[in-house]
């Protein structure tokens, strides 16, 4: 294992890339139905203030990909769409993640401690990178 931020050990990096305009597509088509499966209420209302919604949902699922990716189980029942929240710092800062139910537990059960993400999308495509690190004695808990 590599060493991370203040001697933590790098337990997974994930990334994912997603199409806005594929995003745009499935909101349209499947609505609140698709929102409600994979999104978080806070998430719905950041992303629906947004002037292109679609953009910021595909950074949003793109993040939650990339957990999934670091975990090494993609999303299902170590990680469910709903067990991933993408929020953002007080004050309109930096994204961050807030794991749930059973993405909880798997982090919990490896050790995980922190979780490291970085953002950003372009008209045409959304990316997300993750770095999940543990191993500090009483490190930032999740």
């Amino acid at each position: 294992m590599s060493s991370g931020a203040g001697g933590m050990a790098v337990l997974g990096i994930g990334v994912d890339l997603v199409e806005n305009q594929r995003m745009r597509q499935t909101l349209d088509r499947w609505g609140e139905r698709f929102r409600g499966k994979v999104f978080r209420r806070a998430e719905c209302e950041y992303c629906d203030r947004r002037a292109a919604p679609w953009r910021h949902y595909a950074a949003r699922f793109a993040v939650k990909e990339a957990v999934a990716k670091a975990f090494g189980t993609g999303i299902g029942a170590h990680a469910d769409w709903l067990d991933i929240e993408v929020l953002r710092e007080s004050g309109g800062g930096a994204p961050r993640v807030e794991l749930h139910g059973h993405a909880r537990r798997t982090a919990e059960e490896r050790g995980v401690g922190r979780v490291l993400v970085s953002l950003a999308h372009t008209h045409e495509y959304a990316v997300a990178q993750v770095v999940l690190l543990g191993g500090e004695a009483g490190g930032e808990t999740l």
